[in-house]
């Protein structure tokens, strides 16, 4: 039997119609699950058994399956297919829809986790203060009174333009203390992207043997030369920009201060009022 586990809100709502264009090949008994009626995953992997498993959605899906997925599967076979908005990744790992559902268990052994508030996560992509927090969070509320699709690009340009305040961020890295004023975005990188698209660490293989971030300090007092490196990013071509972007590779352990409680998002799930972050991996 095969079972498809779908996040029915993924995808501004399509999350069931993209499941459903999953190709099944042969099977005949194959069983749709919505994520949001899972509330006990011990007893759903008890339930399913040997049955393959492929888990549809997005960034936000995957996240909280995996902070959900209980320490013994973690070395159950389980197969991804992206069905998200943004897809982060899946465009890391250069996957496309028509390629089909790929393996994803060698991709949940040593991630990151983010703590915060006394809430500690594992995190796929990136976990970060700045921008990408503020447009979550004006997503969400976006989705809170209508039902038309959100436009992440527009709220993006809204905020880069006037609505968004920069702020000085203190970074400790493995030990180092760095301190950058009129910081725009401030993101722990696992993968290579951010956002739905934008290439913000081209140097960051989340495979790599050590199993560390990259930190991204992207910071300048000019709106006008903010925005016009933004186009950039989406191709990873900001990399030498350094009266913009700094970059802080291999790095193991790592807390990113904020000046003030600002939107904090973690592969696209907001958290208000968050000050501080601590960010620690599995590097022996």
């Amino acid at each position: 039997m095969l079972y498809i586990l779908y996040n029915s809100l993924s995808n501004n709502g399509r999350g069931k119609e993209e499941a459903e264009r999953i190709s099944v090949g042969n099977e005949t008994d194959v069983k749709y699950v919505d994520v949001i009626s899972v509330t006990d995953y011990h007893e759903f992997f008890e339930t399913i058994g040997d049955s393959k498993l492929i888990l549809s959605g997005g960034d936000g899906t995957l996240n909280n399956f995996i902070n959900k997925l209980p320490d013994e599967y973690i070395e159950r076979d389980i197969y991804y297919y992206p069905a998200g908005s943004g897809n982060d990744f899946a465009n890391d790992i250069e996957l496309k829809k028509e390629d089909g559902p790929v393996l994803l268990t060698p991709y949940i052994k040593h991630l990151p986790t983010v703590t915060f508030k006394g809430i500690t996560r594992k995190f796929f992509n990136n976990a970060s203060f700045g921008l990408d927090g503020y447009c979550c969070e004006k997503g969400d509320e976006h989705r809170k009174k209508s039902d038309k699709p959100v436009n992440y690009t527009t709220i993006a340009l809204k905020g880069l333009l006037y609505d968004y305040k920069p702020g000085k961020v203190h970074i400790e890295a493995d030990g180092k203390q760095y301190d950058f004023d009129n910081v725009w975005m401030a993101p722990a990188m696992n993968g290579r992207f951010l956002g739905g698209g934008m290439m913000v660490t081209p140097m960051q293989d989340r495979c790599n043997k050590e199993h560390t971030v990259t930190l991204v300090a992207v910071h300048n007092k000019s709106r006008l030369r903010i925005l016009t490196l933004f186009p950039k990013i989406f191709k990873g071509a900001h990399v030498g920009y350094n009266d913009v972007v700094e970059f802080k590779e291999h790095v193991k352990h790592a807390v990113i201060e904020f000046e003030s409680p600002t939107s904090v998002q973690i592969d696209g799930e907001t958290y208000l009022n968050v000050k501080i972050i601590e960010v620690n991996t599995s590097a022996e």
